[in-house]
C-alpha cells in the first residue's frame, strides 16, 4: 500500500511566503552590519569635544567618565552593538552549510554582547590616570578591549574558512594590519596612563577599527550576494563555490 502527500496550491504558496519573509529577515540582519560599519566609522571621525584630537587621543577617550561627549557615544555606542548582534545572527543563519561561518557568527554575537558592558568599564581621562585615579572600570575597561580584540581575530579567522581563496587572503591581510596597529597603538598605552604625548594613537587606533569596519562589510556583500546566486540558480551551492 503507498501513500503520497499532496500539497494544495495555497499551502505551498504559505510556505513560499514563510521562506521568503525568512530570506528578508536574513538580507536586514547582514544589512545591519553593513549599518553598524558606517556608524561606528563616522562615529570615530565626527563626535568629538572642545580640544580632542583624532590623531594622537584614543577612541576610548570619547567615551571617558566626564567628557562632554559621553552620553552621545553611549547611546550610539549601544545602538552599534545591537546592530552587530543583528549581523552575527545574519551570519550565523547564512551558515546552513558551513559549521566555521556560524561559529563566526555566535562570535559576532558575543562580541556585540561583551560592547554592552562599555558603559559600567570606560576609562577615565588622562589626567586623572596621572594622578592616580584610576579605579575597577578603567581596570575593566583595558579586560573589554583585550576580549574584544580575541574575539574579533576569531570571527574573522573563522568566517575566512567558509568562503574561497580570495576572502581567505583578504581576511589574513585584514587581521595583520589590525593586529599591527593593535600593537602600535597599545605602545601608547602607559604615556595615555601617564598624561604623555602621543602623536598617533589616535591614528594607528582608527586604521585599526577601519580595517575591521571594512572587513564586516565586505563579509556582509558577499553572503548577500551568494544568497543571491543561490536562490537564482535554486539548488543551495556551497559558500566557497562563489568566493
Amino acid at each position: 500500500m503507498s501513500s503520497s502527500i499532496q500539497h494544495s496550491p495555497r499551502s505551498t504558496a504559505r510556505v513560499v511566503s514563510v521562506e521568503g519573509s525568512w530570506e528578508r529577515a536574513r538580507e536586514i540582519l547582514l544589512l545591519c552590519g553593513i549599518t553598524a560599519s558606517l556608524l561606528y566609522g563616522a562615529m570615530i571621525w565626527v563626535i568629538q569635544y572642545a580640544g580632542y584630537n583624532p590623531i594622537s587621543q584614543t577612541v576610548s577617550e570619547l567615551s571617558a567618565w566626564g567628557v562632554s561627549t559621553r552620553p552621545l557615544w553611549l547611546v550610539l555606542g549601544i545602538l552599534w552593538q545591537l546592530l552587530m548582534i543583528a549581523f552575527g545572527a545574519g551570519v550565523w543563519e547564512s551558515g546552513v552549510t558551513e559549521r566555521s561561518l556560524r561559529i563566526a557568527g555566535a562570535i559576532l554575537v558575543a562580541y556585540g554582547l561583551l560592547g554592552l558592558a562599555w558603559p559600567f568599564a570606560s576609562m577615565h581621562q588622562r589626567e586623572v590616570l596621572a594622578a592616580g585615579g584610576a579605579t575597577l572600570a578603567d581596570t575593566a575597561h583595558l579586560v573589554l578591549v583585550s576580549a574584544g580584540g580575541v574575539l574579533v581575530f576569531a570571527a574573522m579567522a573563522f568566517a575566512a574558512a567558509a568562503f574561497g581563496m580570495r576572502f581567505r587572503l583578504y581576511s589574513l591581510a585584514t587581521i595583520v594590519i589590525v593586529g599591527a596597529f593593535a600593537v602600535l597603538t597599545s605602545m601608547d598605552a602607559a604615556r595615555v596612563q601617564a598624561n604623555l604625548p602621543t602623536p598617533w594613537t589616535g591614528l594607528w587606533e582608527r586604521i585599526n577599527i577601519l580595517a575591521f569596519l571594512a572587513w564586516v562589510v565586505v563579509l556582509a556583500v558577499s553572503l548577500l550576494r551568494i544568497r543571491g546566486e543561490i536562490l537564482k540558480s535554486g539548488p543551495r551551492v556551497q559558500a566557497r563555490e562563489h568566493v
